[in-house]
């Protein structure tokens, strides 16, 4: 995650044998708009997440499955919306870092990681409801919860490891007196620690969260004739399951395909040239970078407030006076 205020990319025609450099720069209005929507997320999302993991702890029935894993996506999410105040106040300054190299490297580790995190919670959750539904009579043996509390640490393990090249690499650097949070692998290694996030956070994902989709999709689509009372059920069932699918392609596909511009531009193959094109992309990723943040905003809301067990906490929990 990084954004320049001055990007200098190489666009060369390989045919001819000449490159040219190109100077981008961002728009003055992106170091405006841009804090206050990051602002505008964090706050919403720490009040929905904060919420959320009150329920559950406030409650006196131990968690179900689903919760669990619902758990700990709004933890991951509150610990990403959190930081994201520190990188506010980095681009509001056009990208002058204002703390010490280690908090460079923590805020930013914290905030991939745990987007990270949430993104395959959200993996776990879809194929739990997988389960549930498709293959029912194998549920209560696979959908335990010692089991997924031990999905959720290998997520939490999952995510450290993907990152931490960023906490080793991400690094202050120096130009005269204006002081940068950069990433900077090792020479010929940009190509591994690129792709590899590349993959394991959202092309590994989206095709899990899909596979899951359509097969929970076919099922409640077959239950529909079943009766007026299921209908209901399965339609809503059905409208939840839709949605969650779209609101993650609508956040996260753009981000990933800037992110995939950007490496192969990096890679020299001549593919993008024009300085036009570079010009679009160097505002596009940073707006499509938090975009995806987005995400743990929707996910409270989408999963959790929505459901019908949720409310039911929710009302015991008032009900009860610990809220």
């Amino acid at each position: 995650m990084s954004i320049s205020a001055n990007l200098s990319m190489m666009s060369g025609n390989q045919t001819q044998g000449n490159n040219t450099e190109c100077k981008l720069y961002l728009e003055d209005w992106t170091f405006h708009l841009i804090p206050v929507y990051i602002l505008v997320i964090s706050v919403l999302g720490i009040v929905l997440n904060v919420f959320v993991l009150m329920v559950f702890c406030l409650h006196k029935k131990a968690c179900t499955v689903p919760e669990i894993y619902l758990s700990n996506m709004a933890a991951a999410d509150l610990v990403l919306m959190s930081c994201l105040p520190f990188w506010a106040v980095y681009v509001l300054r056009h990208l002058v870092w204002p703390l010490d190299e280690s908090m460079c490297k923590i805020v930013t580790m914290a905030i991939v990681m745990n987007a990270d995190c949430s993104i395959y919670f959200l993996v776990l959750v879809s194929i739990d409801r997988y389960m549930a539904l498709v293959h029912p009579m194998t549920q209560m043996r696979m959908r335990r919860p010692s089991y997924a509390k031990l999905g959720c640490l290998l997520v939490w393990g999952l995510g450290f490891l993907l990152r931490l090249p960023t906490l080793i690499f991400r690094k202050l650097y120096y130009e005269g007196n204006v002081t940068r949070c950069h990433i900077d692998y090792p020479k010929n290694t940009y190509l591994v620690f690129a792709l590899i996030p590349f993959i394991f956070s959202f092309c590994i994902p989206i095709s899990i969260i899909s596979f899951c989709t359509i097969k929970i999709i076919k099922v409640l689509t077959n239950r529909l004739t079943e009766g007026l009372e299921s209908q209901n059920t399965d339609r809503k069932a059905t409208t939840l399951v839709l949605a969650v699918l779209l609101a993650f392609l609508i956040c996260w596909v753009p981000f990933h395909l800037a992110k995939l511009l950007v490496i192969l531009i990096k890679l020299k193959l001549g593919i993008i040239t024009k300085c036009s094109v570079l010009y679009v992309l160097s505002i596009c990723r940073p707006t499509f970078t938090y975009l995806a943040f987005f995400n743990s905003v929707l996910n409270p809301i989408l999963y959790v407030i929505v459901g019908k067990n949720f409310r039911k906490k929710l009302r015991n929990c008032l009900s009860s006076g610990v809220m």
